[in-house]
């Protein structure tokens, strides 16, 4: 496994070594242009988010130099003050406090936890609605906060308002501070009361006055990562966090029985619930959740959830297994054939790492070298279809051995597609499952050690 770490860690130093050289400082890189991208959430505002979403990645990779250079730009440049227009506040959580905390929990450097605290406090204001749950955007200059005009009904969405508790609960232990654990608990605990949909919950919610959007329930984009930190947040704690578990508990047992589907084919697949009838499709996000049902099997030690992450996994594999470039797609359907896409709109591959961080769970859980063997299909895939000789871009249509790329080396990239890939061929002693959870970023954070 050491050539194959070695050559994760080189595709590692050619994307930094890209960003470095056209896009220092900025926030992403557009590797064929030769120039910052300024297309991503936080728009023209350039506040390295490259540097630090792939921080904590150099440093697990051993890339020394480079980490010293992120390091220097952070304490020298990092600043959130000149920031102009609405900063979208989950994802500076996930990527910019959850890289910053994960860095701090590797190091103990305490410029990180400093920094992270910064962020959160600017942060806060998207809390301070009458349910407690956040809405999504904050102009920093006035604390004005509001949602995406796109968002039915002004509403806030399921895994964006539900997605601070790992981050913010570990920021009030390393600082003392409860005041960000009392914010996500708050949340939480509307969640819990609310009325929920065969003990799910739909992906919109106003934040106004508690009332459910549209009754469309999914573990893929908009829900996501608020059934993740039900688990990881237990996990988080010590498994001392008893309502966290139970709420996860609740959660798994009604996505086994209400989001899982069945193809003509006989795979298994995760749908999309609108008003009860589930839609036969997938999105690459939801290929986080086999991963997640293997440590959910590890964490609660239930079998049936192991057995059901492999069967997930199998259809996740089979996108990339039936495309043109070995890359999977970002929206799949079972009709006519299954785990394809459908429209050409469905068919570009964003250098996303679902599919790879499950493969790293499930090498973990079970050692069946297929998953390694899955993991390193894609590294030859990146390679001949997303590299180019300044980094690495997203392709349009992984269904066409020349198609054309993105020209966007997203910032996941390094933090997540690379790491769980570095993981998945290293040794289980390697950031251990017993001692680390990890952000919806990739980033990892540490168990309690005064676990029970």
């Amino acid at each position: 496994m050491q050539k194959r770490r070695d050559k994760v860690r080189e595709m590692m130093r050619h994307a930094w070594n890209g960003y470095k050289k056209f896009a220092w400082g900025a926030n992403e890189l557009s590797p064929l242009s030769q120039r910052a991208f300024h297309g991503g959430v936080f728009g023209q505002n350039d506040i390295g988010l490259t540097i630090i979403d792939a921080l904590d990645t150099l440093y697990i990779m051993d890339m020394t130099a480079e980490y010293e250079e992120g390091k220097t730009w952070i304490e020298q440049n990092f600043t959130l003050d000149n920031y102009v227009g609405t900063l979208d506040a989950f994802e500076t959580n996930i990527r910019i406090v959850g890289g910053l905390l994960s860095i701090f929990a590797l190091t103990g450097d305490t410029i990180y936890r400093e920094k992270a605290k910064y962020v959160a406090d600017k942060l806060l204001p998207v809390f301070d609605t009458p349910t407690g749950i956040p809405k999504v955007l904050i102009n920093l200059q006035t604390n004005e906060t509001k949602n995406h005009e796109w968002s039915y009904g002004d509403s806030s969405i399921l895994s964006q308002s539900g997605s601070f508790h790992l981050e913010f609960d570990y920021l009030s232990e390393i600082t003392g501070d409860a005041t960000y654990r009392k914010k996500i608990h708050r949340v939480r605990n509307f969640f819990k009361d609310s009325r929920k949909v065969f003990d799910l919950f739909p992906i919109y919610i106003n934040a106004e006055n508690g009332e459910w959007g549209l009754h469309y329930v999914t573990i893929g984009a908009h829900g996501d990562s608020f059934y993740e930190y039900l688990l990881k947040s237990w996990i988080l704690s010590g498994y001392k966090d008893q309502e966290s578990k139970q709420m996860s508990i609740s959660a798994l047992n009604s996505i086994k029985n209400r989001l899982i589907g069945k193809s003509f084919d006989g795979f298994s697949y995760l749908g999309f619930l609108k008003f009860g009838e589930l839609e036969p499709l997938m999105d690459h996000l939801s290929c986080f959740a086999p991963g997640l049902f293997a440590l959910a099997s590890k964490s609660l030690k239930n079998p049936e959830y192991l057995r059901l992450a492999e069967d997930l996994i199998e259809t996740c594999h089979k996108s990339y297994e039936i495309s043109q470039t070995g890359l999977g797609p970002e929206v799949f359907w079972f009709t006519e054939t299954s785990a394809r896409a459908s429209k050409k709109l469905e068919s570009s591959f964003a250098l996303r790492p679902e599919t790879i961080e499950s493969y790293f769970y499930l090498w973990r859980l079970t050692k069946k070298q297929k998953y390694r063997d899955w993991g390193w299909e894609i590294v030859e895939s990146l390679e001949k279809h997303c590299r180019t000789p300044n980094g690495f871009s997203g392709i349009k249509d992984v269904y066409d051995e020349n198609s054309e790329k993105d020209d966007i080396q997203q910032s996941y990239f390094l933090a997540e597609t690379l790491k769980y890939l570095f993981l998945l061929f290293s040794d289980d002693s390697v950031l251990g499952l017993d001692q680390w959870v990890f952000n919806t970023e990739g980033h990892p954070l540490p168990i309690r050690r005064d676990a029970a």
